[in-house]
């Protein structure tokens, strides 16, 4: 038998052209076996109290089996076959209930209390000590000091958690992918870019169908929703995507149990931990106090927001009735009478920008955005892939040394999960004078090349791809030596999002934008006066962009902030009082936003959807300090290494090892304030 391509060792990369959904059970099978004993030993209370006795020992036995965990998630996510599917669903359990044992056990919880009792404690590195502190607190909130019948509960509970999120996760990918719509009369497509009708047409073809194939992915179902004049169309897609999942689309996928499931199992973990709700249970590790803190932040930005919002509604009304004869605006509308009226005030739409953000240049761009920042070079790499389109990015020092491998898997496809995000396989390490490099994952789902003309990004494409950009960047340039303390592994939830929206900003810059665009045709970069008007239209409807991310944030703190498990239907009225609270925009009764709300019960952002208003202040307070530099950058603007190398420094390279507020801190020198967000969204008396 060829050897097994996940057991390889962790110092080299991973063959995932080899890598068969075959492989997945045998290797964690084997490198659980690995890990439990490592937990045994290093529990021995014969060790010394030692780093080197205890927790490095330790790390290097566990580090392959969550690598190797960490690339059957993605390929699962990625990838999606049955065969993958199966061999990830057997594999779950198995880790969970390490996982869950692994916290439960009190031997090696008292070996790290006997760490943090060692006399000469405080004298250690910081980041060691930081480390023995964050692993006492997930001891506790693991449920190690629970006892007989609520221990035994607890681990039943965490192995049916983590199954119930993956089907949750699962029944949202199937659903989108069985839902397609064949068109055969091209005038029901009037309106819509020619790249997306090709796009169309050819997935019609590889069907062996005449036609035109829309789907639910984002490349296709966003185009529809705002170019299709055809308003029976619109409303066919919407209702589709908006009950994805759900009983008011295919029973098949239905979340409703399942959601019920998840609420009531996670108010039941967090009773057996002695917390009232989820949402104390979950806030233990972030930088939010309490759940009436975030709930009294997010009222105070509804309450400055909503009168933009209803501004932008009351414009986008009278807009639609007297020049799109839209007498009554329904919710398949808004996408469409917005661009409309994007077109008509600033005197462009978004088919016209995206021909000059060709997927190439935006990459080139992009990695010279990074370089200046951040002084490092990057380029692209050969590596093993997943899927054709996979590209590798070695990420390195001026003088040539590694820092670390990035993979881009741009295109959205069948069988993989819609949206985007940044995983990593392997953290930095060091091990005596070597330094193990990280190794991470950027996945979006951007319109794939076609006709053979490169891929064309949206501006919005634009901004996503550096957001993601972003949290790569956390992972990749962090100098922390023991990954226990890597971004990703112990950053506060609530502050994981600063780099990434912080590297949004960019996206809006004029010497920025010139690297970034191309025409797809002539090749010149975007025209100074169109993006004039895109800068003008940075805020366009930004008060209800801002109530409707308040509405999810809302509704997620104040489901998981009861100390019962509610119904759907109970959900759904829920949802419904937050909208009437704070939105401007409602949807019909039949639409199910919670049925594919990953992010809540599938993604890790349950009780904390909030995150990315509460980063946003970090973020935007951040990026004013190169708003401050830019008068003395010259024609660099806010591309300032001066003021990046600082970032680097104090954000970046820190990971978690210290809290994220310290690490503001140490970047502005003072507590974050909000007058930048409110600024930079155009929320600010005139």
């Amino acid at each position: 038998m060829t050897q097994n391509p996940l057991l390889a060792p962790v110092s080299g990369l991973i063959d995932y052209a080899a890598v068969q959904p075959a492989h997945i059970v045998p290797a964690i099978q084997e490198l659980l076996g690995t890990a439990r004993q490592a937990v045994e030993a290093a529990a021995d209370p014969t060790l010394p109290a030692e780093w080197e006795a205890v927790v490095q020992p330790l790390d290097t036995a566990s580090e392959q089996l969550w690598r190797a965990w960490s690339v059957a998630g993605h390929l699962n996510a990625v990838v999606n076959t049955p065969e993958l599917r199966e061999a990830y669903n057997a594999a779950l359990p198995l880790v969970t209930e390490f996982s869950t044992w692994a916290g439960l056990h009190e031997g090696l919880y008292r070996q790290y209390q006997r760490l943090r009792a060692v006399p000469g404690f405080e004298g250690w590195d910081p980041v060691r000590r930081r480390i023995v502190e964050l692993a006492l607190r997930d001891f506790r909130l693991s449920g190690v000091e629970l006892q007989g019948e609520a221990r035994e509960r607890y681990a039943a509970i965490s192995d049916r958690e983590a199954q119930v999120a993956q089907k949750f996760s699962e029944n949202v990918l199937d659903a989108i992918d069985a839902w397609s719509l064949l068109i055969d009369d091209e005038t029901r497509l009037a309106g819509l870019p020619a790249d997306v009708l090709q796009a169309t047409r050819q997935a019609a073809q590889e069907d062996g169908k005449p036609g035109w194939k829309l789907t639910l992915k984002m490349p296709c179902y966003l185009p529809v929703m705002q170019y299709a004049r055809d308003r029976t169309l619109r409303e066919q897609m919407y209702r589709a995507y908006g009950t994805v999942a759900s009983e008011q689309g295919d029973a098949r996928f239905d979340n409703s149990s399942l959601i019920e499931e998840l609420l009531a199992l996670r108010a039941e973990e967090s009773a057996l931990l002695g917390y009232g709700t989820f949402a104390a249970l979950r806030l233990q590790t972030r930088m939010a106090r309490d759940a009436g803190e975030v709930v009294a932040f997010l009222r105070d930005l509804a309450t400055r927001a909503r009168p933009y919002a209803e501004r932008d509604l009351a414009e986008l009304t009278a807009y639609a009735a007297a020049e799109l004869g839209l007498d009554i605006l329904q919710p398949w509308d808004v996408a469409y009478a917005s661009e409309r009226l994007r077109e008509t005030r600033y005197a462009y739409s978004e088919d016209e920008i995206k021909q000059y953000f060709t997927e190439p240049r935006v990459l080139e761009g992009l990695f010279q955005v990074i370089e200046t920042l951040f002084n490092v070079r990057l380029h692209e790499t050969e590596v093993s892939r997943w899927q054709a389109d996979v590209r590798g990015v070695r990420v390195e020092a001026p003088d040539g040394a590694l820092i670390g491998h990035l993979y881009l898997d741009l295109y959205a496809r069948a069988g993989k999960q819609s949206g985007a995000w940044v995983d990593s396989e392997r953290n930095r390490r060091r091990l005596g004078s070597r330094v193990q490099t990280p190794v991470v994952y950027l996945t979006c789902n951007f319109a794939r090349p076609g006709d053979g003309k490169p891929a064309l990004l949206t501006h919005d494409d634009v901004i996503t791809l550096f957001h993601e950009t972003g949290h790569a960047l956390h992972a990749l340039l962090s100098e922390v030596d023991e990954p226990a303390a890597s971004a990703f592994a112990s950053v506060e939830w609530d502050a994981i999002e600063l780099p990434s929206q912080f590297m949004e900003n960019f996206c809006w810059e004029w010497p920025v934008v010139q690297r970034l665009s191309a025409h797809v045709e002539h090749g010149q970069p975007l025209p100074r006066a169109l993006f004039d008007k895109l800068v003008a239209a940075r805020n366009f409807q930004s008060g209800m962009q801002t109530v409707r991310q308040i509405e999810f944030a809302l509704f997620d703190m104040l489901l998981h902030d009861r100390a019962q498990g509610t119904s759907i239907a109970d959900a759904l009225a829920l949802l419904q009082q937050v909208r009437n609270e704070v939105a401007v925009l409602f949807p019909p009764a039949w639409h199910r936003l919670p049925h594919a709300f990953s992010h809540l019960f599938a993604g890790g952002y349950g009780a904390g959807y909030y995150s990315y208003k509460w980063a946003e202040v970090l973020s935007a307070d951040a990026y004013e300090a190169f708003e401050e530099a830019a008068t003395q950058a010259g024609e660099h603007g806010t591309l300032d290494a001066v003021t990046g190398a600082r970032f680097r420094k104090e954000v970046l390279a820190v990971g978690g090892a210290r809290p994220a507020a310290e690490s503001f801190q140490a970047f502005r020198g003072r507590a974050p304030r909000i007058d930048a967000l409110l600024r930079h969204s155009g929320m600010v008396a005139d």
